[in-house]
């Protein structure tokens, strides 16, 4: 994970493409730039009846060449900003260095020095390049100053609080005091990540976290009450009553809002 400063100083955390997920890409678009060159053939050879002037053939070589291998390839990474059909598949896109979008310029560079990296050269310098470099850059990104990020990017579940049945009984009725910030998020920390923690490590985790909560919570739990489920209990507890105040007051803001626009302020 790489980060990119914006110019209103918002760190953006972007996922820069492995080698594995461009290698797949770059493979995807080879396949379907020989398809198209295949077909083109074909149909060029249908059309003249099968007979190639050894001139024509020539020409109509390197027509391909270009068409398929530069304009194609830039015009649509132009067009789509940084796409392919590699890229479409992997969930990929090139952007600039500082995570915006590319221009024209940014893929002719990229194109054209494919070109030599990829293709003349057989993927060779493009491998010893990328993998030199952590975000996998081949040589058209270093020139042109781009690179290949991840675009879909899996969201995990947010795990949120729940007040173990055991609690509700004892949590509705205590005295929770508003936790101080630093507390409040290590505890969301604690939750969110337990069950990526050895059983020990998260039981003496637990135990301390709850030490520190205990100090704003009366009366304390009823005995016998596991540290992980009075904190779940605690924080639970809290985001529902904050949620309930905040909807309260929210209500008596538009009260007060109706009962104004109500009062005869002109005659």
């Amino acid at each position: 994970m790489s980060s990119v400063i914006t110019g209103e100083a918002v760190v953006l955390e972007l996922r820069p493409a492995s080698f594995g997920a461009r290698a797949v890409s770059l493979l995807i678009d080879v396949i379907a730039q020989v398809v198209v060159i295949i077909g083109i053939i074909v149909a060029v050879g249908q059309t003249l009846g099968g007979s190639f002037d050894p001139a024509l053939t020539q020409a109509l070589v390197i027509v391909l060449l270009v068409l398929v291998l530069v304009i194609i390839p830039v015009t649509v990474e132009t067009v789509t900003r940084g796409k392919s059909l590699g890229r479409l598949v992997m969930g990929l896109r090139i952007v600039r260095d500082d995570g915006g979008s590319i221009r024209f310029r940014h893929a002719f560079m990229r194109g054209m020095v494919g070109v030599l990296e990829i293709y003349f050269l057989l993927g060779s310098l493009a491998f010893l390049v990328a993998v030199f470099n952590e975000r996998s850059k081949r040589l058209g990104d270093l020139l042109a100053g781009t690179y290949s990020m991840h675009e879909r990017v899996v969201v995990k579940r947010r795990i949120q609080a729940q007040v173990p049945p055991s609690l509700r009984e004892w949590v509705s009725t205590a005295d929770i005091a508003q936790l101080p910030d630093p507390l409040a998020r290590r505890i969301a920390q604690f939750i969110g990540q337990s069950g990526r923690l050895t059983p020990s490590a998260r039981a003496t985790l637990a135990v301390e976290l709850a030490t520190e909560a205990s100090a704003f919570v009366f009366p304390v739990p009823p005995p016998g009450t596991l540290p992980e489920d009075f904190l779940n209990a605690v924080v639970a507890q809290r985001r529902d009553r904050d949620y309930e105040r905040l909807l309260k007051q929210r209500e008596r803001t538009a009260r007060t809002g109706e009962q104004l626009h109500r009062l005869p302020f002109s005659s």
